[in-house]
């Protein structure tokens, strides 16, 4: 029987995530994105990444809401039960509550540059334990408070947003971004990419929010409408930022606007809105890496997202920034395997789904593989001599949707056979 208490409205999920994508991430890569190409194209670059990713995020998240489940779990038939719990699960739990930690400190070090303006010195790391520490309060509660965060934040935000964008392109501002021509080069297909890998991580994970919402078109919804309008919004402001402040930080852009208050209240209420949801999902993952009970989600949220609070707070955090990049590289392709596994071999039909006890060695394998392709650019950027990859975190995806299908097939035919000849 369906729990009606944990259900959420599809506006309720499309909140969420348009809270998830105002974010400070989302205009430097529009800035990014303009550094290397005309306005228009990186528009229309970020709308292909952005379409692409919420076709990703429909089809991972109406898996969890076919069957109620958080994506660890759903994860369980092509992985194992043991894949999915000790390596996907751990995987998605460094890579969550590290950025958490690293947002918290990001907002700690705003706040107290903003602090100094008024000749009030307030060190960082408390600064950052004290943000990660509020972060973290609206993330034990779950989805039902997060959904309250965003719906008193995301308004706030995006009225900022659009204000500054309207001053920026006011006075001359407009025809500078249309006569913009950068002075280096981005291909295309590298602003495509860059923008799928801003927010791959949202799509793999979007069932722990999905498995809440009653049926599949409202996961679609919720995709659709959270993502792509906050997605593009936030690219344009960042590009517009970058063509007519020379800077995509948006409390610098207030700064310069003269009003320094309403810039870091933007810039902490995006980070948190971020940030509560990287804690939420890092939590989730601690729960099935140690198997705990669904009943202790909220003292696994707790932990796991203090601890990366004090280990960004004092500063260590720094220094596994390239570990959680290679990390974060490996997570996509493991859309690629459920992907195949729920929506090409079991017709995505939910009653076909059952769990897998131990390893399965063919999900795991075939994830392998797309996942050391898909990191490979990445580990090569630690080498300054080594030959420079276009990181494409799709190639990954559809590498290991490939592999697991194929490999499928192949292995379920010779049983076939195997036992017409028994």
């Amino acid at each position: 029987m369906k729990d009606k208490k944990a259900e959420q409205s599809w506006q309720s999920l499309a909140f969420i995530w348009v809270g998830s994508k105002i974010s400070v991430p989302g205009l430097l890569l529009g800035g990014t994105l303009v550094a290397g190409m005309p306005f228009w194209q990186a528009i229309l670059a970020s709308l292909v990444g952005h379409a692409v990713i919420v076709l990703g995020m429909v089809l991972q998240g109406i898996q969890s809401s076919d069957l109620k489940r958080p994506t660890v779990q759903v994860a369980s038939q092509v992985f194992g039960e043991q894949g999915a719990q000790k390596l996907i699960a751990i995987i998605l739990a460094i890579s969550c509550l590290g950025w958490f930690g690293l947002q918290a400190n990001v907002a700690g070090e705003a706040f107290s540059q903003f602090l100094t303006l008024y000749n009030v010195a307030f060190p960082v790391w408390l600064s950052s334990l004290c943000w990660g520490t509020v972060m973290l309060l609206s993330a034990i509660f779950g989805v039902k408070i997060l959904s309250w965060l965003n719906y008193i934040a995301v308004p706030f935000l995006l009225a900022v947003v659009i204000y500054a964008m309207a001053i920026s392109v006011a006075d001359g501002g407009w025809s500078a971004v249309m006569n913009y021509q950068p002075e280096t080069h981005m291909p295309f297909l590298s602003g495509v990419s860059v923008s799928i890998g801003s927010f791959a991580l949202g799509a793999i994970i979007a069932g722990d929010y999905s498995q809440y919402v009653r049926n599949r078109s409202g996961v679609a919804k919720a995709s659709i409408v959270g993502v792509l309008p906050a997605g593009l919004l936030m690219i344009a402001a960042g590009a517009i930022f970058g063509v007519t402040s020379a800077t995509a930080d948006i409390t610098s852009v207030f700064s310069q606007l003269g009003m320094p208050v309403i810039g870091v209240i933007a810039m902490l209420l995006a980070t948190w809105t971020t940030n509560a949801v990287n804690a939420f999902s890092g939590g989730i993952a601690i729960v099935n890496v140690f198997n705990v009970s669904k009943e202790k989600q909220t003292l696994a949220v707790a932990a796991a997202g203090g601890i990366g609070t004090i280990l960004a707070a004092i500063g260590i955090l720094d220094y596994f920034v390239p570990i959680m990049n290679v990390l974060s590289a490996m997570i996509p392709p493991v859309a690629g395997v459920m992907i195949a596994s729920y929506w090409l071999i079991q017709k995505g039909d939910p009653d076909n789904w059952y769990e897998v006890a131990g390893i399965n060695w063919l999900g795991v394998i075939s994830w392998f593989i797309g996942a050391t392709v898909a990191t490979l650019p990445v580990i090569l950027e630690f080498f300054p001599n080594a030959p420079k990859l276009i990181n494409q975190p799709l190639i990954g995806v559809i590498l290991s949707f490939i592999i697991y299908y194929g490999a499928y097939k192949i292995t379920a035919k010779k049983a076939v056979n195997k036992n017409i000849d028994d």
